[in-house]
């Protein structure tokens, strides 16, 4: 999905507002461009039920979780994992892509770091909150991350979430709503906030180009990370003289970040 300025700026009015005075109202279905929302047969408020587990020692070696058919979740370990808990990022893809594209899109960034992956594929060709509502394409979530709880030792303190493009817009709206499961949110390019009740508070990483013109980032970005902070939200913002892109650079930092211990 792509929005022009006048449309972002009417979009964000109403979701920041939501937001901002605990509103658990939804946007009325279509009011995103047009769009109907995928998972209108199973509606729901985005939040997420799995948690990770007490005493499990890593199992699962990396691969496809067999959950979705053509459109599944990749698990992604680092090769020399320690016994101790990983940090485990969840990571969404943009607008017509899949797990599989972000993580060649991310590179090396999380093996270098020392980050668990788990790369879900959207239900249809993007995200459905983006689009309408909460539905789909967050009961899969919750299938693969109980799945990766079973099989995976895990951090709690270090569970992320996070995106590109579109994956970054919901990244950022599961990491609001979520936020007493995502302490960390990782956000490169993003473009609005879907509206919910958020919970926790959970801390952002968010990057953006400056001559980016798919979401430029004076309407996105510039906006969103003020009004973060305005709410109390630690929020690391980089931004970088490039387009619509996850630099390598900036990939690496913010697999640091997810990977740092958390803050005393």
């Amino acid at each position: 999905m792509r929005i022009n300025r006048r449309r972002f700026g009417e979009i964000a009015g109403r979701i920041f507002s939501s937001f901002a005075f605990g509103s658990a109202c939804r946007l009325s279905e279509g009011s995103l461009a047009g769009h109907r929302f995928s998972g209108a047969g199973e509606a729901n408020d985005g939040r997420l039920a799995a948690r990770p587990r007490a005493n499990v020692s890593t199992s699962a070696k990396g691969e496809r979780l067999g959950l979705g058919g053509a459109r599944d979740a990749i698990l992604r370990l680092p090769a020399n994992a320690p016994a101790a808990p990983l940090p485990l990022l969840v990571l969404l893809h943009g607008a017509g892509g899949s797990g599989e594209g972000i993580l060649r899109r991310l590179g090396a960034a999380a093996e270098e770091a020392g980050v668990a992956v788990l790369a879900p594929d959207s239900r249809g060709s993007s995200w459905d909150g983006i689009r309408g509502g909460f539905g789909a394409d967050v009961t899969f979530v919750d299938r693969a991350l109980e799945r990766v709880f079973e099989d995976v030792s895990v951090d709690p303190a270090r569970i992320a979430v996070g995106g590109f493009s579109d994956g970054a817009t919901y990244a950022l709206s599961l990491g609001l709503i979520n936020g007493d499961l995502f302490r960390r949110v990782v956000a490169f390019s993003p473009g609005f906030v879907v509206n919910g009740t958020a919970h926790g508070k959970p801390r952002f990483f968010i990057s953006h180009g400056t001559i980016d013109q798919i979401l430029p980032i004076d309407q996105c970005s510039r906006v969103i990370v003020p009004w973060l902070r305005t709410r109390g939200y630690d929020v690391t913002f980089r931004e970088f003289g490039g387009g619509h892109e996850m630099p390598p650079a900036i990939a690496g930092e913010g697999m640091r970040w997810v990977a740092a211990a958390p803050p005393a």
